[in-house]
């Protein structure tokens, strides 16, 4: 729930200050990361808790978070930069290469993950790694967030400025995203899984800082479009009021899973 307006006058937003301008460690700092209930189901899905592969793993968001729910885990991404980037762990092998050549041997992986990242790969050469090195009965999980959704005091301006606004200069590939991979091919036995969601409760800097992540964002500035997101970046803060206020962010969690 969004915190209670406090007692004390509301701190006025700044039109000058550039929120947009956070720096390149922003998306360590405010990508959401994924609830532990997700690894949780994942290794409970799993025929055994041996090798977990996490494809497409950038920083290891999933990759951590698996760990602790497995014997071994391998994060695969062809970022150098990405695994420079990500948090060490003793049962995690980061490995830089492309989710269509992993590097893990057949037959040897219990689950195998892509977390926000499907929507890169040649998706019948990834199945064709993901059939070579999974045991029998293995999990495949692509998994994916949303739109995000916010209180009704911000939700309608967000989503005119996702939508209408921000919208044209996301990737063809995002619409794949927002559909939580619905239309994409899933050629293995598939099965639900339970509803989740993603929540943070997040000041206004922490809220537009996430935004800087977002390459449409980054597009929409290569392109002189700096007006549209100082915009955005006011109206927030007008609604928002005291910038130092959390207010609740949520992401419906989705998944395409399936066993081989």
């Amino acid at each position: 729930m969004p915190t209670p307006p406090s007692s004390s006058p509301a701190v006025a937003p700044n039109p000058a200050r550039n929120w947009f301008d956070q720096g390149g460690s922003a998306y360590a700092r405010f990508r959401p990361e994924y609830p532990p209930e997700l690894a949780a189901f994942l290794a409970q899905a799993a025929p055994a808790r041996g090798l977990a592969v996490d494809a497409g793993c950038g920083n290891g968001q999933l990759t951590q978070l698996l760990a602790p729910c497995f014997a071994h885990v391998v994060g695969v991404d062809p970022s150098a930069d990405q695994i420079a980037n990500a948090a060490l762990d003793p049962r995690i092998d980061y490995r830089c290469a492309p989710a269509e050549h992993l590097p893990v041997a057949d037959g040897s992986a219990d689950l195998v993950t892509a977390a926000q990242a499907a929507h890169w790969f040649d998706l019948p050469a990834f199945y064709a790694e993901v059939r070579r090195i999974g045991r029998p009965g293995a999990v495949l999980a692509l998994v994916s967030y949303g739109v995000l959704r916010m209180d009704a005091a911000l939700d309608a301006r967000f989503q005119s400025f996702y939508r209408d606004e921000i919208g044209p200069y996301w990737p063809p590939q995002r619409h794949l995203v927002d559909t939580g991979y619905a239309t994409i091919d899933f050629p293995f036995a598939e099965f639900a899984a339970p509803p989740m969601e993603i929540r943070r409760d997040w000041t206004l800097p922490q809220f537009l800082g996430y935004l800087t992540t977002w390459s449409a964002v980054r597009s929409a500035r290569e392109a002189g479009r700096e007006a549209l997101l100082t915009a955005f970046a006011q109206d927030v803060s007008a609604a928002w009021g005291d910038p130092d206020a959390t207010r609740t962010v949520r992401w419906p969690l989705n998944m395409r899973i399936g066993r081989l």
